[in-house]
């Protein structure tokens, strides 16, 4: 069974019988005053969910690993029998698939991995095994080649509770800690999101915790062969070594020897790298939600500390308990974890919404003033291959080890977007006159703002200098660190969730242009100009940009279109045009755009998939950025957003259209069908102004 052939039906299914466009088209004026209402209307929803504090936090969702995990975890610790699970189980079976497996994202194939997590889950929290939803998800789950064919994480969740051996796991000796930052495969090397799982992981591979759990409640029926005859690991997509003279082989050579030396207890430091290890975990807690303030490394967290004889009541085991209860929702009979929180990410991109109207300026100064506190000043792990002052900002609540450049630039955004050009200007903040002039003679309020411009403009210059010091020597920018790039990672047999380094994408790249186009800097300034070389050697032949924490290419392109043209590339540069052309392209009838998670794993998808909001936005964002505002597929596509608009002023958007580790793990941001299509909406007024003004 070739599992894309039923994406590919899906989306050809959504992409042919769209939702029509009804009634005669507008004109232009028509529908500048049809958006000003709808801008009006999607202003309510998100001043209706602002937290008192002055942040917002949508929901953010992932696949059913998530609560499949949780169940597994708290099966290892005893407690399969308490409410929770059950629960997270009820939750389970309301998302599993019609032919009985579980997937990565709506309307996805059902995923190996996925799926015997959630069996084994249900299994434990005591569903029989005969009933039909179990049934059906094992027969799915033999059809697409057994627990034989899960991915390194699942395995080790195998052996925890003792259904193979932590033999048939990846080799992830602790000894890794112990490596120089001069030694090429030291941790430094890894992603940030790997290095924060590794290490825990490191611990309790080398403690092999193995708790078997009652032969009734295993899952020796998926298995097809033994697994000590199960297929070798490798990324998706990555194929099989030919010879010997490979990365791949070399790792599974390296791979190999360390397991003997366990065998053999050949192993010297094991109680250094132990401590080691444990030190850099827990120093890591601090000021965090959690280690890496995300699932996976909290669960690896208490996992580790439970192998380090740490008891339940000492603080790290309960200060890890709670960050994960922090992460869970409960609704009715059901419980389900969300990834990590997005409060920073949120915020800026509320704000950037939420622009412009007085009638909401309260809101957004206590909006500002809460992303200042959150601006991080703590030396993180960047700082080991980075020599600069803290000024990031970071995705969660508290994640100071770890800021970003995605957030960083989006805060830069959203705090240029609040201050109007004649307040940044200003040659006199404390002029008492200019104070009076510009807010009608209420000094007290002016004076306010003015002290909140001050530290704004401070923050702003330590953010873009932090910034600038993260871009990678071709020019573009990563996530968490500076030149994290080292392709060989990528083959070891851990990599399968392929997310092993941090190298530069062409969506960060855009979005920092966009940020320092919007601070001034423009064409003519170094880091600029390499930025946008980069931006020229990553566009795909076709027009389109790749896209790493956005599905997909439309995601890709709009944020290169939206960061060439905020820097000073002109409408009718080639690589605006093509890729302009290539978002008109894959407009759909109804208007709209869509793309599906389907597109990493077959290109051919890209620009396909069910029309959403929040693609729809990114599209028309994108061209509106190469100079195509009055383009009658941009008149479409806003007609299409005003038309999808509900009642309440958002938009429904079941699919999931952000990105968490490309072909592994996607994500549903709650807030993305509001703020997006707002902030699309507000582009095109903007341009249509400014091309008036002209």
């Amino acid at each position: 069974m070739d599992p894309l052939k039923e994406v590919r039906a899906e989306t050809h299914s959504a992409a042919a019988a769209p939702r029509e466009s009804g009634g005669a088209r507008r004109s232009p004026r028509q529908l500048a005053r049809a958006v000003e209402s709808a801008l009006v209307s999607a202003g309510e929803p998100l001043l209706r969910v602002q937290h008192p504090r002055g942040y917002w936090c949508g929901e953010l969702e992932g696949d059913t690993i998530l609560e499949s995990e949780y169940v597994l975890l708290l099966a290892w610790l005893g407690e399969a029998a308490s409410p929770a699970p059950e629960r997270a189980c009820r939750y389970l079976l309301k998302t599993q698939r019609e032919d009985g497996g579980w997937a990565c994202f709506p309307g996805g194939p059902p995923d190996v991995s996925v799926s015997v997590k959630a069996y084994f889950a249900l299994k434990l929290a005591g569903h029989d095994p005969q009933a039909e939803p179990l049934a059906r998800a094992r027969r799915v789950i033999l059809e697409l080649g057994g627990a034989d064919r899960v991915n390194s994480f699942t395995r080790f969740f195998l052996a925890l509770l003792g259904q193979i051996s932590f033999d048939h796991c990846p080799a992830v000796p602790p000894e890794l800690v112990l490596l120089p930052r001069w030694f090429p495969l030291n941790i430094y090397r890894l992603s940030a999101w790997t290095r924060t799982i590794v290490v825990p992981l490191s611990i309790v591979w080398a403690s092999r915790p193995a708790r078997p759990v009652a032969a009734e409640h295993g899952i020796r029926e998926l298995f097809h062969e033994p697994p000590e005859r199960w297929p070798p690991l490798r990324a998706p997509g990555l194929a099989p070594p030919r010879g010997w003279l490979s990365w791949q082989q070399f790792f599974r050579l390296v791979d190999q020897g360390w397991k003997l030396l366990e065998r053999l207890q050949l192993r010297p430091l094991r109680g250094w790298a132990l401590r080691a290890a444990e030190r850099w975990m827990t120093d890591r807690f601090v000021a965090s939600d959690g280690l890496g303030a995300i699932f996976p490394p909290i669960i690896w967290s208490i996992l580790a500390l439970k192998c380090r004889d740490y008891s339940d009541q000492s603080p790290e085991v309960r200060y890890c308990h709670e960050q994960l209860e922090l992460l869970a929702l409960d609704e009715a009979d059901t419980r389900r974890l969300q990834p990590c929180q997005s409060p920073v990410w949120d915020t800026a991109l509320t704000l950037r919404a939420l622009r412009t109207t007085a009638e909401n300026r309260p809101a957004r100064t206590q909006a500002v003033a809460w992303l200042l506190d959150k601006q991080i000043h703590r030396a993180g792990d960047w700082a080991q291959t980075v020599d600069a002052v803290p000024g990031g900002w970071c995705f969660e609540h508290h994640n100071e080890f770890y800021p970003d450049v995605d957030d960083t630039a989006m805060v830069l955004l959203a705090l240029r977007d609040e201050f109007d050009p004649g307040e940044f200007g200003a040659r006199s903040f404390g002029s008492e006159s200019w104070i009076a002039a510009g807010l009608a003679g209420d000094l007290a309020a002016a004076r306010e703002r003015v002290t909140l411009l001050e530290d704004v403009l401070a923050a702003c210059q330590r953010g873009r200098r932090w910034m600038l010091q993260l871009q990678n020597r071709d020019g573009g920018w990563g996530s968490f660190d500076k030149d994290n790039d080292l392709q060989c990672l990528c083959q070891i047999p851990l990599a399968d969730h392929n997310a092993m380094i941090d190298p530069s994408t062409p969506d960060l790249t855009g979005r920092v242009l966009e940020a320092l186009g919007r601070w001034g800097i423009r064409l003519g300034d170094r880091a600029v100009d390499r930025a946008v070389e980069y931006l020229r050697r990553t566009q795909e032949p076709d027009g389109a940009w790749f896209g790493r924490w956005g599905v997909n290419y439309i995601y890709g392109t709009w944020q290169a279109l939206a960061g060439l043209a905020a820097v000073g590339v002109p409408p009718h540069d080639p690589a605006l045009a093509r890729g302009a052309a290539w978002l008109l392209g894959c407009q759909q009838p109804s208007g709209g755009w869509g793309e599906t998670p389907a597109s990493y794993d077959d290109p051919r998808l890209r620009g396909q998939g069910p029309v959403t909001a929040s693609q729809t936005a990114w599209a028309l964002w994108g061209l509106i950025a190469a100079g195509r505002h009055d383009h009658p597929a941009v008149h479409r596509g806003i007609e299409f957003l005003l038309e999808q608009q509900r009642e309440d002023g958002s938009w429904y958007e079941p699919e999931f259209t952000g990105t968490g580790f490309p072909r592994v793990f996607y994500l549903r941001y709650h807030l993305y069908p509001v703020y997006f299509p707002v902030l699309a909406l507000r582009q095109w007024l903007e341009a249509r102004a400014a091309h008036a003004r002209a």
